[in-house]
């Protein structure tokens, strides 16, 4: 499974999707991104390809998106790419949880980690538990060392899921 993203105006993406109805959209205040995963090559001009190396649940037309952007040397993908393979599976049992995604990049050295969830309130509640930080004690953000698979400065972008009229 692929998964393509791009950005564009509110206006511009809708139309988009009429033209391909298995995309969804979703935006932060100004910020909007359509989303497609599948087996189709992305039909995006301009967009950011993704390989899944980890999936789980169902990304849902309606929620609330976390994507934690993770630039990774070219000789820690695998151990990156590991971790999460063998990682506990704790979020996808908390409340709200709809859909997680480990997504390696075609181009770049960027990876996201994708998670959906009901609403914002059911990610902070996920931030907040002791799964959490279990799951992130040794590379979250309250670690003093930052892993060495690490190129760069993690970012985090958070949307909500819309469905233009």
């Amino acid at each position: 499974m692929t998964v393509s993203m791009t950005n564009g105006t509110l206006n511009y993406l809708a139309k988009l999707q009429q033209e391909y109805p298995e995309l969804l959209l979703m935006q932060d205040q100004d910020k909007t991104v359509a989303y497609y995963e599948g087996e189709k090559a992305s039909f995006f001009a301009e967009g950011r390809d993704f390989e899944v190396v980890e999936s789980s649940g169902e990304v849902q037309s309606t929620g609330f998106v976390v994507m934690n952007n993770i630039p990774v040397s070219d000789e820690g993908r695998p151990v990156f790419e590991d971790r999460f393979k063998k990682r506990a599976g704790s979020v996808e049992n908390m409340e709200g949880f709809q859909a997680i995604r480990i997504l390696r990049p075609v181009k770049g050295n960027t990876y996201v980690v994708f998670t959906q969830w009901r609403n914002e309130q059911s990610f902070e509640n996920w931030k907040n538990s002791q799964a959490f930080e279990k799951a992130h004690e040794n590379s979250g953000p309250q670690s003093k060392e930052k892993p060495s698979f690490i190129d760069g400065k993690p970012y985090i972008t958070k949307y909500q899921m819309i469905q233009p009229e």
